[in-house]
């Protein structure tokens, strides 16, 4: 259907130039042809009939190209295409407000080739604009929209309803499922599109760590997609000039407004220099761990000795370091300790103890 379009188009390209150069150029030439030859409407079927079999060797390449514009279209966000289209339409107008004057001049050169390109170098810079400051434009609208609301209103309109972007690693932690399970996080998780191909990529690796971690993260989208009532939305666009997954969710996170959900400490820092705001799944873990206080009582088991001389090891039952010092001799047993000091560190919690029988003897 495309085809036969470009074609009908060289038809009439062709007809319009025949019908307007073809009779002049046969007079100039002087063939020495019949008058007739040199009539507007013969002139106009020459001109189709050639620019018709030109048609067949350039019209494929020409179908090429609208096929890939249109790929490219379809794949970009829709504020991308929605401010670029402004931005053209701007371009023009104000080309045409400056062509109108040049209308008036009788040199050849002001009323025809200098309005042409007027046209199409204020037309690309328009797009150019349009496209390169998007965000700027988002933010300046949303800004003078929200002064017009008092704070109450903003506040009802935006609460439960952020959305939450999903990175790739916490999706294959898959604590997140049970946190939406429980109802702690409210609104509308979102699911890039360029996520899911890095999940899937990772799902198809050759190594079968990284196979069974892909797997079981498409099995968590699964059960939230599925067996959960939170809403999930799968963002289809995708931004090409940026090559880092991180980086995209950052843009995403800017363009909507959302929160990134992670648990990469890597991507929470740079967040948090580029003021997303961020939920990492690691905080809130380490958030809802009973606080343990210097003194307190601990009934544990002894696992392994630990790094330094003498040193027991021992967990909680949220999974919570014990260095019991002294407890070397009690390994594999259940004993009563006594906690003497806690170091929060970037990786956890960690609690340092005494046997409670070693206390009593001192």
């Amino acid at each position: 259907m495309l085809r036969w379009i470009v074609t009908l188009f060289f038809i009439f390209l062709g007809g319009t130039l025949g019908y307007l150069f073809v009779p002049d150029l046969i007079k100039i030439l002087n063939f020495g042809l019949p008058n007739w030859a040199t009539n507007s409407y013969v002139g106009a079927g020459i001109g189709a009939i050639i620019l018709y079999l030109i048609s067949f060797w350039v019209a494929d390449y020409i179908v090429g190209l609208i096929r890939l514009v249109e790929e490219k279209l379809v794949k970009a966000p829709a504020t991308d295409v929605l401010f670029g289209t402004m931005g053209i339409i701007f371009g023009l107008i104000v080309a045409f407000l400056i062509v109108l004057p040049l209308n008036t001049i009788n040199l050849p050169v002001f009323s025809t080739v200098l309005p042409i390109f007027l046209t199409l170098l204020l037309g690309y810079l328009g797009f150019q604009v349009g496209f390169k400051k998007r965000d700027e434009l988002i933010n300046l609208f949303s800004r003078k929209s929200d002064k017009k609301k008092d704070i109450e209103e903003v506040v009802k309109e935006r609460h439960g309803v952020e959305l939450k972007i999903l990175d790739t690693s916490v999706i294959i932690d898959g604590r997140i499922a049970d946190i939406c399970q429980t109802g702690f996080l409210e609104g509308t998780l979102v699911i890039p599109q360029f996520v899911l191909e890095e999940l899937q990529h990772i799902a198809d690796s050759s190594d079968v760590l990284k196979r069974n971690r892909g797997r079981r993260g498409l099995d968590i989208l699964n059960k939230i997609q599925k067996e959960l009532s939170i809403n999930v939305e799968i963002y289809e666009g995708d931004f090409e000039d940026i090559q880092e997954v991180d980086s995209k969710l950052v843009k995403l996170a800017k363009i909507v407004s959302g929160l990134v959900v992670t648990n990469d400490f890597n991507l929470n820092k740079v967040c948090d220099l580029q003021g997303v705001p961020v939920l990492n799944i690691n905080d809130l873990a380490n958030a809802v761990k009973p606080i343990v206080l210097p003194g307190e009582e601990l009934h544990v088991q002894v696992i392994k000795d630990g790094k330094e001389h003498n040193q027991g090891i021992a967990y909680l039952d949220d999974g919570t370091m014990i260095v019991v010092e002294g407890g070397r001799d009690h390994i594999g047993k259940h004993i009563d300790v006594i906690v003497t000091s806690v170091l929060q560190t970037s990786a956890g919690r960690m609690i340092f103890a005494k046997p409670k029988l070693l206390e009593k003897a001192l």
